[in-house]
């Protein structure tokens, strides 16, 4: 559908290209987010309409179940009463909803399919609102520091003074290197963070599988 596709298009953007290539990164990052969480709210709705309808779905399947069930009672009665022509008849009824069960079924089946679909899209577009909102002001900073880096830099190879070039070379090599060490040092740090939790959740559900298991054996 024509909203997944939109969604699918604000997840894999690339917030720092965009930043990159926007003539005003601030109105432009500021556009994107409210984009984000205008197809968020978008999502949401039709998150609970695709639901609503697998549950009325559902309802017609499980009626026309109880009809088949309903009507091979009756043709067995008939059949025990030696009425074969009721019992004929009780029988294509109950083939007519048989048939039509299945089709509910299947129908269920397919919109329990788009329900996972779009909470998926739900869950991936809010992760990245989550992630755009969190880098708004970071990238912005970041632009704007190497846009004042390059003009400062083309006004001094303007004035030719090919030493201080040089030193602001250095100068801008060392605030790069300054911040990717940060950069790694932060991701590092998330890194050691998600893998203590990874390891507590695990080590949470051998507990609990144990427990259960000393439950069944009694122990």
């Amino acid at each position: 559908m024509a909203l997944l596709e939109r969604v699918s298009t604000l997840i894999r953007a690339n917030l720092n290209d965009l930043i990159d290539k926007a003539e005003e990164p601030e109105k432009m990052i500021k556009q994107v987010i409210l984009d984000m969480h205008n197809q968020l709210l978008q999502v949401k709705t039709q998150v609970a309409i695709a639901i609503a309808d697998q549950h009325l779905l559902e309802k017609k399947q499980k009626e026309n179940e109880e009809r088949q069930a309903a009507w091979t009672r009756r043709a067995e009665l008939a059949v025990d009463k030696k009425d074969d022509d009721l019992a004929r008849a009780a029988l294509e009824r109950a083939m007519s909803y048989k048939e039509l069960g299945e089709s509910f079924a299947q129908q269920v089946a397919d919109q329990k399919l788009q329900v996972e679909n779009l909470k998926s899209a739900l869950s991936k577009l809010d992760q990245k609102l989550s992630e755009a909102k969190t880098k708004a002001d970071l990238l912005i900073a970041q632009h704007r520091r190497s846009r004042a880096v390059g003009k400062a830099a083309d006004a001094h190879a303007e004035v030719g003074d090919g030493q201080k070039g040089a030193a602001f070379d250095r100068l801008k090599r060392k605030v790069a290197h300054s911040e990717a060490t940060s950069h790694a040092k932060t991701e590092l740090l998330t890194d050691n963070i998600e893998d203590r939790l990874a390891a507590l959740e695990k080590q949470e559900r051998i507990e609990q599988l144990l427990a259960q298991l000393k439950a069944q054996r009694g122990a």
